[in-house]
């Protein structure tokens, strides 16, 4: 006999289910998410709680004509489960698979596309205003996190929908806990709201008791608990900003969610519903440590996260942490800002060793810059800590704030270039591209361990805003030393030399380029600064080179390739150059290694295009002379 989710090829057939089958099929999914996450990697906390709020949301509205907006989308295993792609959970994540994400492009009940947090509101009331414009009867519902609820853009279209006469419904899924322990005094006021708990013991309690009376009687005493649960939340700050409140109520009780949500789906007007959820629901080690959970690589449900007999190769993050313990030692003035990612930034042992020198603002990059603005005004020396792909959230502020006022902030950027699972929301291909425009800021790129500690110390010591960009996952080269030596400022190196060719390598690529030079007796620069230049080596290699090779794991298009070609435009007779980088497109998600030659960014795809590019500096029949004047110099 087939399973409750088997027959699930859309909502549809769950709207045919009697609600007695709701529960038995909320069992069924939440074991199968389980059993996949673990076959395949993935984001398993937040799934595990959402499973009961996903089913009464399908169950109640009419989807897909009804809109369901996700906040970041780590939670919507169980909506795609449901919408048609269960049999295909197995390619999560994978190259040519599902997306670990809401995506438009694959499916129509993904109605707008997420990975960053808080735009779920602001997208929801566009389709509510699009749906009173056009005169479309559809309900529009937006899901948001506690902690995605922490960043401004949240607020400024909660201000924006509660003064709005639209039909729009925002459900706050409240499960204390974002990916880093929840902060501000938002978590503080939810908890206020749910000192109220005692309602909920006292509803089961009285349900107890209530279950054999009549049912007009039942139905009274539920009147009267939601009567009493509005005078406890009168005024809530939901209800000042011109939202109709209710809750909070249990996002794991059906017989609870599925009526709310019912009665709600008829009401006018700008709705809040406050669900209280727990991640890593049904599953005990991830209820325990959700944070370890949340977006665990491959394992055994049975045996759980495992640590491995020898310890893994140090991470960028993990290369970062040290050096920020470490500086932070020697120098007082140092203060550590992360938005929300204490653990993937690699600053929970500094967080624990200096409490009172860390700063977590919550989901709120654009804060997180100005804060640290605002310290070094007065002598701070802040390093914030922040994915290269959410710093395009606080770009403004980085401008404005920052490198106008030229003050002295690291920004430490974790996930530079390819992200491999994760996909084009959080590739980190722009950031060279969008921070050299700007002026007062410097880019630093590291190729490997030793570098990165070094040029952080560089950073460090400027007076002037300045990012080291980084890779996600596993360092190159030796580990890094454990002093604080610095490099200088804005000098290259000369790794090797070769004739014809040289190649000028930003960051990890160096090593290709190293491969590649090796196959084709090329030159190779470590540039290491995108920005500035060392404008003095760049212009020896260029005169005594036939051609150039910039080599990047950013986008072409303005990235440190283009800077190249820039500063060498007013040499009278320049070299041909050939960057290579991303092309101008959005990346797909797969396994980083497999995305890297895809993109022709490994040793054996980018040797190719440099043969193809000058087959006559190649070719079988090459004259012994085409060699030019070594460099004699090597720059530190």
């Amino acid at each position: 006999m087939a399973s409750l989710l088997d027959r699930m090829e859309s909502p549809a057939d769950l709207r045919q289910l009697s609600f007695e089958q709701l529960q038995p099929l909320a069992d069924e999914l939440r074991e199968q998410l389980l059993t996949t996450v673990a076959r395949t990697g993935g984001h398993l906390s937040a799934n595990l709680g959402t499973v009961e709020l996903t089913i009464a949301l399908h169950y109640v509205f009419h989807t897909p004509e009804d809109r369901l907006v996700w906040d970041v989308g780590h939670q919507t295993y169980p909506h795609k489960m449901l919408t048609g792609r269960a049999a295909r959970m197995g390619t999560l994540r994978q190259q040519g698979g599902l997306s670990g994400f809401p995506r438009r492009v694959e499916s129509v009940y993904d109605t707008f596309g997420t990975a960053h947090s808080s735009t779920s509101i602001s997208a929801a009331l566009g389709m509510a205003m699009a749906a009173r414009q056009t005169g479309a009867s559809r309900k529009v519902v937006a899901i948001i996190g506690d902690g995605a609820l922490t960043a401004g853009m949240a607020y400024e279209a909660l201000n924006n929908a509660g003064a709005s006469d639209c039909d729009l419904l925002v459900i706050l899924n409240d499960n204390d806990m974002s990916i880093s322990p929840p902060v501000g005094a938002l978590n503080d006021y939810l908890a206020q709201l749910m000192s109220g708990r005692f309602y909920a013991q006292a509803r089961a309690a009285g349900r107890q008791v209530l279950q054999s009376a009549p049912p007009p009687l039942f139905a009274l005493a539920r009147h009267l608990e939601q009567q009493t649960r509005q005078l406890v939340h009168k005024d809530t700050l939901f209800e000042k900003l011109g939202f109709t409140y209710t809750g909070p109520i249990d996002g794991h009780d059906l017989d609870t969610l599925v009526p709310t949500l019912q009665s709600l789906s008829q009401a006018k007007g700008p709705q809040f519903l406050h669900v209280v959820t727990r991640k890593g629901k049904g599953y005990g080690r991830a209820e325990a440590d959700p944070i370890a959970y949340h977006g665990p690589g491959k394992f055994d449900p049975q045996v759980g996260l495992v640590n491995a007999k020898t310890p893994p190769a140090p991470t960028y993050s993990q290369v970062f942490g040290d050096w920020l313990c470490d500086m932070a030692a020697q120098d007082p003035r140092l203060i550590g800002i992360t938005p929300a990612m204490r653990e993937g930034s690699g600053m929970v042992t500094f967080s624990e060793r200096y409490p009172g020198r860390y700063v977590d603002v919550g989901i709120a990059e654009q804060h997180a810059v100005t804060l640290a603005a605002g310290m070094a005004c007065e002598g701070l020396k802040p390093v914030v800590a922040i994915y290269s792909t959410f710093l395009q959230r606080a770009y403004d502020q980085l401008i404005h704030d920052v490198a106008l006022q030229k003050l002295p902030v690291v920004f430490a950027l974790d996930r530079a270039g390819m992200v491999g699972p994760d996909g084009a929301t959080h590739a980190g291909m722009f950031d060279i591209a969008f921070t050299r425009c700007i002026p007062n800021m410097s880019i630093a790129c590291p190729p490997d361990a030793r570098e990165c500690r070094q040029l952080l110390s560089t950073a460090f010591a400027q007076d002037h805003p300045v990012t080291v960009r980084y890779p996600r996952g596993k360092c190159h080269g030796a580990p890094a030393a454990t002093d604080l030596e610095a490099l200088p400022f804005g000098k290259a190196e000369l790794r090797r030399q070769g004739q014809r060719v040289a190649l000028l390598a930003f960051g990890p690529l160096l090593h290709e380029a190293l491969q590649v030079a090796e196959a084709l007796d090329c030159t190779v620069v470590n540039m290491r600064w995108a920005k500035p230049l060392d404008l003095d080596l760049l212009r020896e290699v260029a005169r005594t080179h036939q051609a150039l090779v910039t080599i990047e794991d950013g986008c072409r298009l303005g990235g440190a390739g283009a800077a190249v070609l820039e500063a060498l435009q007013d040499l009278p007779a320049p070299p041909e150059v050939l960057t290579i980088g991303f092309e101008d497109e959005f990346t797909e998600h797969g396994d980083p290694a497999a995305l890297m030659e895809m993109y022709g960014l490994t040793a054996r795809t980018i040797e190719a295009k440099i043969v193809a590019r000058w087959p006559r500096l190649f070719g079988a029949q090459q004259a012994a002379g085409g060699s030019v004047t070594p460099l004699l110099r090597r720059v530190n």
